[in-house]
């Protein structure tokens, strides 16, 4: 027998078998004849290794192990797309494309709930796999990718080709890997996107294997190159390629058929196989989209619709306190557990006393819960018509639930406080904020840690941070840490030392100073010298800092204690001096006020607040009258709909990201 002709036989049978099972949903093979063919050619590839093919169907078993992805700079970048949330903004994104002299029609596609992929193929076989990363730098997870059955390996045609797609897997395989995991008692993945993106960056790609992910290629980045002139084309192109190509799509003479398809969309949601979080819409004509071109994020030609925001009902169980750093006493609903937007949710913040009586919140209550743009549910209403008990009426406790002192309520405050400066709780509340990252950023001091360093001695105060080095050996001894966890942590301890004066000035947790006061505080005043000597009048002179904030800052810096441990952090060597970037001008932000809502893709809310803030503009977080621009990212909230009844100027993904490129920084 001709060993290399049988192997190269048995390949190309897997392969056809493959491509019938995983992208034409067939089959004209028995599971059985398929497992017999695999068993062979293993065997055959372990006795002849030298004949082993690079587009061998064994791989996709996974077998390499690497100890991490080496980073691959896209040849052109993966630019996300900007997000439009209703009719209004489908009818404005097609008018803003008519105003540029076009007529086209469009291509609707239902957006997959996954990992963007970039798939590299030389001669027909593929060579790279890569993640979106940045948009302009990803991770190369080739081992993992060719474990995708649904990917092919070699092409029907020996060409060079990029494609893009999305990996997901299936809402059935979710389940069948939740169950498994439930049973051996370990965390359940919360969706399907994050099992998806969990399991394409295994470093065992044995791993992968076992999660049986899937694909949808729906992009080909280069189409003129091919000879051809619109993206539903290109769809054809590479399915016949023998790409697994979603046939949910359409193609739509006109904006009222986009509209009609995302309706269709959001009745068939429920019943797919697979997760979407809305619709993409491109214009097909590739000329057109060349003509139309880019922003700095995102193309003009194409948008991105996004399904509203989930409601979902549950049972209100509990409703529990904490106290916070300041001694704020925060009610908690405690929640039967359930799904929204994703994810499992236990509890969601009650606010204070008045929004709970507000609503006529009890205990035993149907409750609606919404996780709307921001990531913290809120508890959106009761529903009154399940209540069909008497339930006890809410009453607010009047000692703190830590060491039992008897709370206060200013006039002016619908918060509820523990006046007690030495409560457990208030001392760990004020470690964590000092440790957090918009604060001082201190990686592996997380919340529980912090805990239990207070419980056993070794914290008992922000500065008793930068001595926990002389606890070294005390630590590694600890359940769940080591020499090099101890040792990361201790460095990230140390170099929270140069963060400029803006963090530490918001970690040191001063009532009514927030993030944003801090910066403003910091910038202007250069040292904690001369903020801790500044006049009462001196700092009301300056925009954003009120009377209020005036007096918490001179109240706090006249306190003895507080001016002790500020300079014990001077003496363990922490910078006392601002850092930060001089403001930009930009007559784009400078002095007006903006709100974001929703969630901006590829950028962080806090990224987006330190940008805008640079280039002199506020950020706030309610909207009013005064508010000059409300940010609008996906799913966002009723801050929405509140700047569409006053007229505030709306800004989405795409025009924010184009004022943004408007300066070098």
């Amino acid at each position: 027998m001709d060993i290399k002709k049988r192997m190269e036989e048995i390949e190309k049978l897997l392969n056809r078998y493959n491509y019938e099972y995983y992208v034409l949903d067939q089959s004209s093979v028995s599971d059985s004849e398929y497992d017999r063919l695999m068993q062979e050619l293993l065997n055959l590839e372990e006795e002849y290794p030298e004949l082993k093919s690079s587009t061998s169907p064994t791989s996709r078993v996974g077998s390499e192990v690497v100890s991490n992805f080496e980073k691959v700079v896209h040849q052109r970048p993966m630019l996300s797309l900007g997000n439009v949330f209703n009719e209004s903004e489908i009818i404005r994104f097609d008018e803003r494309i008519k105003k540029e002299g076009f007529n086209p029609e469009y291509v609707c596609e239902l957006k997959i709930d996954g990992l963007a992929i970039s798939l590299i193929y030389e001669n027909g076989v593929l060579v790279r796999g890569v993640t979106r990363g940045d948009g302009r730098v990803g991770e190369d997870i080739t081992s993992n990718v060719k474990t995708i059955k649904s990917i092919p390996l070699k092409l029907t045609k020996n060409i060079d080709i990029e494609v893009r797609g999305e990996i997901y897997i299936d809402k059935k395989e979710f389940l069948r890997i939740n169950e498994e995991r439930k049973k051996q008692g370990l965390e359940l993945f919360q969706n399907c996107r994050n099992l998806a993106s969990g399991s394409v960056r295994q470093l065992d790609s044995k791993v992968t294997a076992s999660r049986k992910l899937n694909n949808f290629i729906y992009h080909l980045p280069n189409p003129l190159d091919y000879g051809i002139n619109n993206h539903s084309d290109a769809l054809l192109f590479m399915k016949e390629l023998g790409f697994r190509v979603n046939p949910k799509y359409k193609i739509c003479k006109d904006i009222s058929e986009v509209i009609s398809y995302i309706n269709d969309a959001t009745e068939e949601r429920p019943g797919l196989a697979y997760d979407i979080d809305g619709v993409v819409i491109k214009v097909n004509d590739i000329r057109i989209q060349e003509e139309l071109g880019f922003t700095a994020r995102s193309p003009k030609w194409a948008t991105a619709y996004k399904f509203p925001a989930e409601r979902v009902t549950t049972r209100l169980t509990d409703i529990k306190f904490t106290v916070g750093r300041t001694g704020k006493i925060t009610p908690n609903a405690m929640l039967e557990p359930v799904r929204v937007a994703g994810s499992t949710i236990r509890k969601a913040t009650l606010h204070n006393e008045d929004y709970i009586l507000s609503k006529d919140i009890r205990v035993g209550d149907i409750v609606v819960i919404q996780k709307a743009g921001d990531v913290i549910p809120e508890v959106v209403k009761v529903d009154s018509s399940r209540r069909t008990e008497i339930l006890p009426e809410f009453k607010m406790i009047d000692k703190c639930p830590v060491c039992g002192t008897s709370l206060i309520r200013h006039e002016d405050e619908a918060n509820h406080y523990c006046p007690n400066i030495h409560c457990d709780a208030r001392k760990v509340e004020r470690l964590i904020h000092f440790a957090s990252r918009k604060a001082m950023n201190i990686d592996g001091l997380g919340d529980r840690i912090i805990e239990d360093y207070y419980n056993f001695g070794y914290l008992k105060d922000i500065p008793s941070i930068y001595d926990l080095k002389n606890y070294k050996r005390q630590l590694q001894e600890l359940e769940g840490f080591g020499e090099k966890k101890v040792d990361n942590l201790l460095t990230a301890i140390e170099n929270s030392k140069q963060n400029s004066l803006e963090k530490l000035l918001f970690g040191l947790g001063i009532r009514h100073f927030g993030e944003k006061s801090a910066s403003i505080i910091a910038k202007k005043f250069k040292d904690m010298e001369s903020i801790k000597n500044a006049s009462y009048e001196e700092l009301t002179s300056i925009e954003d800092i009120g009377n209020v904030m005036a007096k918490s800052i001179i109240d706090y810096f006249k306190n003895e204690a507080n001016i002790s441990m500020i300079d014990k952090l001077k003496a363990l060597g922490l910078n006392m001096k601002y850092l930060g970037q001089e403001t930009l001008e930009d007559d784009n932000f400078a002095g007006k006020k903006f709100v974001i809502t929703g969630t901006i893709s590829g950028m962080s809310r806090d990224e987006i607040k330190e940008k805008i803030v640079l280039r002199g503009g506020n950020v706030t977080g309610s909207v009013s009258e005064k508010t000059d621009v409300v940010i609008v990212g996906a799913s966002p909230g009723s801050k929405y709909d509140k700047a569409l009844e006053l007229g505030i100027e709306i800004w989405n993904e795409e025009e924010l990201f184009h004022f943004f490129g408007g300066n070098n920084e």
